[in-house]
C-alpha cells in the first residue's frame, strides 16, 4: 500500500528523533560528533492512522515496538546525521507501508498437461537408468 506524501509527512513529524555517538571503527569522526539517529514512534499517539491500522501495524511490527509502545529504529551507517536521518526515516516509511500491505490470498492452481508430461518423462528416465544398472538375465 503507497502512503500518499501528506502522511508521510505526519509520520515523521510525529516522530521523536535523538543522536548519540555511534560505536565502531571511524577515527575521531565516531568520538566527537554525534551521528547515530534513533528515531521513536508512539503507535497510540499517531492520529493519522485507524485503529485497524494501529493494529496490524502492531501485529506485523511486534518484533520491534517496544513495551511503551513505541516503535524503535536505530541508523548509524554514514558519517552524517542528516544522511543518517534521511535513511532511517525512508526505512519507518516503508516498514510501514509494508505492514499495511494486505496479503494477497493465494489461489490454488493445477499442474498444467506440459509439467505432469514433464514428471511422467523424468520418472521413466529414472526407471530405464536403474534397470540398465541391473545384472543381466542369462
Amino acid at each position: 500500500m503507497k502512503l500518499p506524501e501528506n502522511i508521510k509527512t505526519d509520520i515523521i513529524n510525529q516522530c521523536t528523533f535523538s543522536a548519540s555517538r555511534s560505536g565502531g571503527p571511524g577515527g575521531q569522526n565516531v568520538n566527537k560528533v554525534n551521528t547515530k539517529i534513533e528515531v521513536r514512534l508512539v503507535i497510540q499517539a499517531c492520529d493519522c492512522f485507524s485503529e485497524k491500522q494501529k493494529q496490524l501495524i502492531r501485529c506485523k511490527l511486534k518484533n520491534r515496538i517496544s513495551n511503551d509502545d513505541e516503535l524503535v529504529l536505530f541508523e548509524s551507517s554514514e558519517r552524517s546525521q542528516l544522511r543518517n536521518k534521511e535513511k532511517v526515516s525512508k526505512r519507518l516509511i516503508l516498514l510501514i507501508q509494508e505492514a499495511l500491505t494486505p496479503v494477497k490470498k493465494r489461489i490454488r492452481t493445477k499442474p498444467t498437461a506440459g509439467s505432469k508430461q514433464k514428471r511422467l518423462l523424468g520418472k521413466k528416465l529414472q526407471a530405464q537408468k536403474k534397470q540398465l544398472r541391473q545384472k543381466p538375465n542369462m
